[in-house]
């Protein structure tokens, strides 16, 4: 007893000091701290309608709205499929895609590579078939889940989703200007756009 009893009240102490105090003491700063990362980085639109957030990418495919870089993740940006391509800068699959992909399993789906994502891009956008286009343009992000694109790849829409909408390229180059975040800390990473927040500003010009 004299051994059994302090290893149980030292068990009952850390399930309670470990299992429940951190994880409330932990929440409270969150909550307190940093309130709109604890709830997900949610994003309201005007009428205060929760529609995403500024963590997780969503599918646009329509004109008048700028386009996120492609998906690996289940049929795109699905959060509980999340996946990126896993296949090496040489792989054929990669580049060329492939036809009735087996990876589909029991679903007949072509798997789109870099040349026909690259093909699609420029038709979209109005440009030439050699046009030098951003590399988040035609390929999937590591998670399949990036809610951001490139300066570069955001300039390259700009014209289309400017014509879509009847507004001045410039009107629309100034709100993709307005919606660009730096590098973290001035170092980190590389410059980029949301493009969930930017769509929700585009709707916001009506």
């Amino acid at each position: 007893m004299k051994q059994l009893r302090p290893a149980i009240l030292l068990t009952l102490f850390f399930v309670v000091l470990t299992g429940i105090a951190f994880p409330v003491v932990v929440w409270a700063v969150g909550r307190v701290a940093f309130p709109s990362q604890a709830a997900g980085s949610l994003i309201q639109d005007a009428k205060g309608n929760v529609v995403g957030s500024s963590l997780l990418g969503q599918t646009f495919t329509k004109p008048e709205y700028f386009h996120p870089r492609p998906s690996a993740a289940g049929s795109g940006y699905d959060a509980a499929n999340s996946s990126g391509t896993n296949l090496g800068p040489t792989s054929d699959k990669l580049i060329n895609g492939i036809k009735d992909d087996p990876a589909t399993k029991d679903v007949d789906e072509t798997y789109l590579g870099f040349g026909d994502l690259a093909k699609a891009y420029r038709e979209e956008n109005g440009l030439a078939a050699d046009a030098m286009i951003p590399a988040d343009a035609a390929t999937r992000s590591a998670s399949g889940l990036d809610p951001e694109i490139s300066p570069a790849n955001a300039e390259l829409q700009v014209a289309r989703v400017a014509k879509a909408r009847g507004l001045g390229a410039d009107r629309v180059r100034q709100l993709v200007e307005e919606h660009t975040s730096g590098r973290t800390l001035g170092i980190f990473g590389e410059p980029r756009v949301n493009v969930l927040q930017l769509n929700l500003a585009l709707d916001g010009l009506r």
